[in-house]
């Protein structure tokens, strides 16, 4: 409903400025972003429901990012984790070399809850910025994420062969939409893990 929702809003939008001809709305998340090249690679959202994202779409799909940087939204951060479930104590990483998808089971070593985002242990409010995630302890062998929309601080373990990957994939990447009429050329881009459309 709420994706439902920002659609129309968006298409309200493109009708008051003048747009004659509707174009289509992609949504994903982003696993390859180059600065330079103004390029976004995701994996698309399959999922009708917006509360429960299914990024398990292949292949991944390539865009350049507009050329009006007003069009653009925050720079997206690019990752391979593309869910974790608590339940199930599954994840899902996306691997590149192989262009599929893995399940990998985890076990939790702790799970604090209501943690706000403003949290000393998620918010260093010395510097005012958020602390990087993923963490990792290497004596301890685990992971530390902060899973914000779950308000959720997240120490896990997984297999050693998964432990020895590289950051990027125990990175979740931000959640993006793009509005486009061309195939792989974004007229407008928004970064919905950076952005509040209520903020006023």
């Amino acid at each position: 409903m709420a994706r439902h929702m920002i659609f129309i809003i968006l298409l309200a939008v493109l009708t008051a400025s003048g747009c004659d001809k509707f174009g289509q709305v992609d949504q994903g998340r982003v696993i390859a972003y180059d600065k330079d090249e103004k390029t976004v690679v995701i994996i698309q959202d399959k999922s009708e429901d917006s509360k429960k994202p299914d990024y398990t779409a292949l292949p991944p799909v390539s865009y350049k990012l507009p050329d009006d940087p007003n069009e653009t939204g925050p720079a997206p951060k690019a990752g391979n984790l593309m869910k974790i479930d608590l339940d199930k104590k599954e994840a899902v990483i996306f691997l590149k070399d192989l262009n599929t998808f893995a399940t990998v089971n985890f076990t939790i070593v702790e799970e604090k809850k209501k943690v706000d985002s403003k949290d000393p242990l998620v918010f260093d409010p010395g510097t005012k910025k958020n602390r990087d995630f993923p963490a990792f302890d290497q004596e301890k062998k685990t992971i530390t994420l902060y899973l914000s929309k779950r308000k959720v601080l997240l120490t896990f373990s997984v297999p050693d062969e998964y432990f020895a990957m590289p950051k990027e994939t125990w990175t979740p990447g931000d959640e993006v939409r793009i509005y486009y009429k061309e195939p792989g050329k974004s007229l407008r881009f928004m970064n919905v893990s950076k952005t509040d459309i209520f903020k006023k």
